[in-house]
């Protein structure tokens, strides 16, 4: 049986897809929502901020969107309670416990910034 694996959205847990672990009851509503990030990211070497808004749509199975800057992201992975995907050639890192946002310019620039609730 696979461990119960779960993301953290601030004081948010949500659960994620698939493995044993994660069941439901076919008469248990499936409650569905969204959470908002908005995180401010200093872009170097450039010394730029920039505000950044993620909204991660889930129900009580798994993840089912993320849109960064009202952008829906067509690909992502989840590894623990880090959102992993990319916007054109920025590849993006939002860690929804730590509530830290990363990205890189595939070498080019780097961001690093802090998360809040929206």
């Amino acid at each position: 049986m696979k461990p119960h694996r779960a993301l953290a959205l601030g004081v948010l847990w949500l659960p994620l897809a698939g493995g044993a672990g994660a069941q439901s009851s076919p008469a248990a509503p499936q409650a569905a929502g969204d959470v908002t990030l908005v995180c401010e990211a200093v872009y170097l070497p450039a010394r730029t901020t920039w505000t950044r808004t993620v909204r991660i749509g889930y129900d009580q199975q798994r993840v089912r969107s993320v849109r960064i800057d009202d952008v829906p992201v067509y690909t992502f992975s989840i590894r623990e309670t880090v959102i992993l995907t990319a916007i054109d050639n920025e590849r993006i890192q939002i860690d929804t416990a730590a509530q830290t946002w990363t990205s890189d310019f595939r070498g080019q620039a780097t961001a690093m910034g802090r998360c809040e609730r929206g």
